[in-house]
């Protein structure tokens, strides 16, 4: 299986993974990225389009590929699709040429959101998270409570450390930054911005990155951490337990 980040719009990822025969995309805000790529390939034919959650940047596209490639599409069931969808829910599965992916409800930023997770074999695994994960950060909490997103990014980090983490947005050096001001002596941190920083200068992309690297860097993976539980408390007295400080830690970086 080959993965492919395709670009949209100033800093959206579209997941584009395919056998050269058959590809899949995974929350196509834009359709002309996905058409491009088609276009170049004209031996590969998209069929299932995955969708995290019903914000417009990353449903956009959806009515125009499904109209030109035929492309069946699922998403999340708790959530309104502009086209017609399967609804797929926690502990469903779907297979896919043989490749099958585990649905995992991840309320927070939406409500209904869902993430999909497949180890194509001999690869690593894969997880396509939509905007509850970040590298170095997470989603902000639009329709869902602390505990909700709390609750599911402990499950996203029980996931095999090698799963290669597929976030839609290239927001990592902003989170790094953020992260580094609240966890300011963590070695694997600082090295890991350099990495990232290297990459930008570049133009290439971040992602995907090791859940491994994220359990030992991200400060919303971290939140039950002693570093990052000091450093939150001592900004905020209303810190007081594990939701209370990731909730605080979240609103620290709103304001960042």
């Amino acid at each position: 299986m080959k993965l492919i980040a395709l670009p949209a719009f100033s800093d959206n990822y579209i997941w584009l993974l395919h056998d050269d025969h058959h590809a899949l995309v995974v929350d196509p805000g834009d359709s002309a990225p996905v058409l491009a790529w088609l276009g170049q390939h004209p031996g590969v034919r998209l069929d299932l389009i995955l969708v995290t959650h019903h914000h417009a940047d990353h449903t956009g596209g959806l009515a125009d590929l499904v109209e030109r490639t035929g492309a069946q599409v699922v998403g999340p069931a708790l959530e309104k699709m502009p086209v017609q969808a399967r609804g797929l829910q926690q502990g469903d599965r779907l297979d896919w040429h043989g490749l099958c992916f585990e649905v995992h409800e991840v309320p927070g930023h939406t409500l209904g959101h869902i993430a999909f997770w497949a180890h194509p074999a001999p690869q690593d695994p894969l997880l396509f998270c939509g905007d509850t994960l970040f590298s170095g950060g997470c989603g902000r909490l639009f329709e869902g409570t602390p505990a909700q997103m709390l609750d599911s990014l402990d499950r996203l980090a029980a996931l095999p450390g090698s799963t290669r983490v597929c976030c839609a947005h290239e927001y990592t050096l902003s989170n790094l930054k953020f992260a580094r001001a609240v966890d300011p002596d963590n070695l694997v941190l600082r090295e890991y911005t350099e990495t990232c920083t290297a990459l930008r200068q570049q133009n290439l992309a971040t992602l995907p990155v090791a859940l491994s690297i994220e359990r030992a860097i991200n400060p919303f993976l971290r939140s039950r951490s002693s570093a990052v539980v000091r450093a939150v408390r001592q900004r905020d007295s209303h810190a007081q337990d594990d939701v209370t400080t990731f909730a605080a830690l979240r609103s620290w970086k709103n304001e960042f």
